[in-house]
């Protein structure tokens, strides 16, 4: 049996987050009486609201480049890469949170991350194709 426990550990990390980014989603529905469907009607609930949907269009991208660059190249990096998506992902949502024009640092630190995720990723595919 092949073990990535650090790819794993990130990955329930990172589940964490869209879990967290979600519940506050909720809370901000509450909080600014945003009913559902509705996902427009007060700047805070729609600072939330981007903060989730940005937050899962960008795992659904890094976690698939995740597993392959731990199952190509290393656990242990694709585990360092994930957890800077991640800590940068964090920053992200509460500059976001706080005012939307500062989150361009962190999202920009969380793409190199996804891009050297999957580079990494695809030079191990063409390793093995290439031997």
């Amino acid at each position: 049996m092949t073990a990535y426990p650090l790819t794993s550990l990130i990955t329930l990390l990172i589940c964490l987050l869209m879990l967290a980014t979600g519940v506050n989603v909720g809370r901000s529905r509450g909080r600014y009486g945003i009913k559902a469907p509705a996902v427009t009607g007060h700047e805070m609930f729609e600072r939330a609201y981007r903060i989730q949907m940005n937050t899962l269009e960008n795992a659904a991208l890094l976690l698939p480049a995740l597993w392959v660059n731990a199952g190509f190249i290393s656990d242990r990096g694709a585990a360092a890469l994930g957890a800077l998506w991640l800590s940068s992902r964090v920053w992200y949502a509460i500059a976001y949170q706080g005012d939307p024009a500062k989150r361009g640092p962190a999202f920009g630190l969380s793409m190199t991350a996804f891009a050297i995720t999957w580079c990494a990723a695809a030079w191990g595919i063409a390793r093995v194709l290439l031997h």
